[in-house]
């Protein structure tokens, strides 16, 4: 018996056929830039563990969203770096505080034409640097701080907004805000709810970038590295109280999770490729150890088969160019 000539390396002979036959596509219109904006600055600051990335000022940051809109990305993604922190994180939920006021300028900037999105989260506003209120004990309390969620998801929306980012991960957070933001008259703003965030290594260079106060860590409320069944928990716990997305991060770690949280929900997922990724990959190049860009395009495209929609990376700018340049 004959059989046919076999030969799967056919469809990879040249440029052309590998893109008729690729079966993964990054769009730029995945991707969501992270922008950290400074209180006082007048000038961009550069960050020195996350080469590329700025602390901005409120001038430059309103430039810097324009050029992110007209490089294609889907979305930015606002952190704001207060110069004054409290035990209450006040600046947080203050409408005159940097992060409310930079969202303001960047929605005047960009109105519709990308997705504004904001950071829900306490721990850049806290002299203790934890991710919500301290109980007597120096426990983080849950309750407490979902009403501070509250009040914060209200200002963030009053701001103009367009989609709120928990972060903390306290128990009925979503929900909590979800329900907030309605009763305050702003029915359209999502929610991209951080539902699978991890206590990580990796978040190292972040904590530059917001100048963390933090002292400890945070594993008694982000999920324990060891446990993929719990966070598949937390996804539907989010989902059913009005998550209109969820997010897994960090992101390359967490291949498997992403994969599991796609099969689990209908909602879009996304999947945060967060500092310590970023920077490892720069500091690779910078040695002249990696091929950046190929590097750059690689994990994005393997965060995307593992089911993740969407993408927040500090590369997204310069990654969405380079897609619209190889369409």
């Amino acid at each position: 018996m004959s059989y046919p000539d076999i030969r799967p390396r056919r469809l990879r002979r040249t440029a052309a056929l590998r893109r008729l036959v690729e079966e993964t596509r990054v769009a730029p219109a995945e991707l969501i830039l992270p922008m950290f904006v400074k209180e006082g600055l007048t000038e961009p600051r550069p960050i020195a563990s996350l080469p590329g990335v700025f602390q901005h000022s409120r001038d430059s940051l309103r430039k810097a969203a324009v050029s992110a809109v007209q490089a294609g990305v889907g979305g930015i993604m606002l952190f704001g770096v207060p110069t004054t922190r409290d035990p209450s994180g006040s600046a947080g939920l203050d409408p005159a505080g940097i992060l409310n006021v930079a969202i303001a300028d960047v929605v005047s900037e960009v109105g519709d034409s990308t997705v504004v999105m904001s950071d829900l989260c306490l721990d850049e506003f806290t002299s203790h640097g934890h991710c919500g209120l301290l109980a007597a004990d120096g426990t983080v309390d849950n309750d407490a701080t979902l009403e501070a969620y509250a009040a914060m998801a209200v200002a963030q929306a009053s701001a103009g907004v367009h989609m709120v980012g928990p972060s903390g991960m306290m128990d009925g957070q979503v929900g909590v805000v979800r329900r907030a933001l309605d009763a305050a008259g702003f029915q359209d703003t999502a929610i991209l709810a951080y539902a699978a965030k991890y206590a990580s290594a990796f978040f190292g260079p972040f904590r530059d970038a917001v100048e963390s106060a933090l002292e400890g860590d945070r594993r008694a409320y982000q999920q324990d590295p060891a446990n993929l069944r719990e966070s598949l928990r937390e996804v539907e716990l989010d989902v059913a109280e009005g998550a209109d997305l969820v997010m897994v991060k960090p992101a390359l770690p967490y291949l498997d999770v992403v994969s599991a949280v796609r099969d689990r929900v209908d909602v879009p997922v996304a999947a945060y490729q967060v500092s310590g990724e970023y920077a490892m990959v720069e500091a690779a190049a910078a040695n002249g150890w990696v091929d950046r860009e190929r590097v750059m395009l690689e994990t994005l495209t393997s965060i995307k088969r593992a089911g993740a929609q969407l993408t927040l990376t500090y590369w997204a700018a310069e990654a969405a160019q380079l897609l619209r340049t190889r369409l």
